[in-house]
């Protein structure tokens, strides 16, 4: 008798994933690099906002978290708008059950990987809690493992918000968060979350061979000071109080007129496309402002992915940065680093690698500070590389182990 061919297995991948915003790619990139470590003759789906990006870019089927089927449009009189929901939104969303429901059916793993998923602040929508329950509750009816892996949490503000997510979590087969503070945002809401480990960023997984090897200093007689500005969207509403985008901003020109008055060169550093938007801006206000502006040593190189990123990083001797992946780049790249957190799991980095006297509250601090904390790093920072190189590659171990505990459930 012929012997049945044993059956590949089919796994799953669900984020906020696409080629703009390169936290989140870094996160799918290591998990797809340890999955072909582990799972080499695996089926990989990708299920997210953007499909046809994560379809070109990693060569890899990809699914819409939630398929449009009708042109998008919000009829101003209030009996159209219930017609609308009742003859065209309600068997829309059956379809997409259904649609879910088809692309995990034959699935052996649903990983919810990273990328800070477990938040309301965005809205249920879209790639959030709501999306989230529909595909994590059909993976539980199709019999499929669901894995959610170093995940951040918080901030979850609404009572459906915390319902789904507290849902999602409970149906799971592994549970990781990414830090401490994550757990406890859990243990806020009333979630038993004492058994489950914590493991660091999966971003900290990528191979080191991603990391360049040469810093191309356009300045070789100066040293250049990597400035992470960020979007004022980025950082949930922390910036968009008031007028404390504007005073971020300044500070940072304030920053940036000081290095350059000393003989620094700044790089602008982002972690999301969007960012050079904010470039612009601070930009024209260091020029108004500074007496020692020269376009020459403002170093604003287009940034289009992570291996972009992590080679303008590899060009800095240290990095000042607000976004959460900028500074853990800077971590991993072997950078010293200043943290103007504006999210607890800023702090939690900082605090997991020894750094916690190098990490500032976003909207706590002044100008005077950071130069002198600077100018601290900077002296210090013969002892802190050894330091920081230590803490990767423990971070590194424990994700290849929290990696074969995950794949071993396939």
């Amino acid at each position: 008798m012929k012997k049945r061919e044993k059956k590949r297995p089919e796994i799953a991948i669900f984020g906020n994933f696409d080629t703009t915003n390169f936290g989140n790619d870094s996160t799918l990139k290591a998990v797809l690099y340890h999955l072909r470590r582990f799972q080499p003759d695996a089926e990989v789906t990708c299920i997210c906002p953007w499909p046809n990006a994560i379809t070109a870019a990693h060569h890899i089927r990809a699914f819409p978290i939630s398929e449009d089927f009708v042109k998008s449009w919000v009829p101003q009189n209030p009996a159209t708008r219930v017609l609308r929901r009742i003859f065209i939104g309600l068997p829309s969303e059956a379809i997409r059950w259904g649609k879910t429901f088809l692309s995990l059916r034959n699935a052996d793993m649903l990983i919810v990987p990273g990328t800070g998923l477990l938040t309301d602040a965005y809205g249920l929508l879209g790639w959030g809690p709501f999306n989230l329950f529909k595909w994590s509750l059909m993976a539980k009816i199709c019999r499929c493992k669901l894995a959610f892996v170093s995940t951040g949490v918080g901030p979850i503000k609404g009572t459906l918000g915390r319902f789904l997510v507290k849902s999602v979590l409970s149906w799971a087969d592994f549970r990781s968060y990414r830090d401490n503070s994550s757990k406890q945002c859990l243990l806020d809401l009333g979630f038993a979350v004492e058994n489950d480990p914590v493991y660091p960023d999966l971003a900290f997984s990528l191979p080191e061979v991603v990391i360049p090897r040469q810093n191309g200093h356009e300045s070789k007689n100066r040293p250049i000071v990597g400035l992470g500005v960020m979007e004022a969207s980025g950082a949930y509403d922390v910036l968009r109080q008031g007028n404390n985008y504007s005073v971020y901003l300044d500070k940072l020109v304030t920053f940036s007129e000081w290095l350059l008055a000393r003989e620094y060169d700044v790089r602008l550093l982002s972690g999301d496309v969007c960012d050079e938007q904010a470039w612009q801006e601070f930009g024209s206000r260091l020029r108004e402002r500074s007496s020692d502006y020269d376009d020459a040593r403002i170093f604003r190189q287009p940034i289009r992915s992570v291996d972009d990123l992590l080679s303008q990083i590899a060009a800095t001797d240290v990095v000042v940065a607000t976004r959460f992946h900028n500074v853990l780049f800077a971590l991993f790249c072997n950078k010293p680093v200043i943290s103007l957190s504006f999210h607890h799991k800023c702090a939690s980095l900082m605090s997991a690698v020894g750094l916690s006297d190098y990490c500032f509250d976003i909207n706590d601090y002044d100008a005077e500070t950071l130069i002198e904390k600077l100018r601290a790093l900077e002296k210090n920072a013969d002892k802190i590389k050894p330091l920081i190189k230590q803490k990767v590659d423990g971070f590194r171990e424990a994700l290849d182990e929290q990696y074969r505990c995950i794949f071993d459930l396939v």
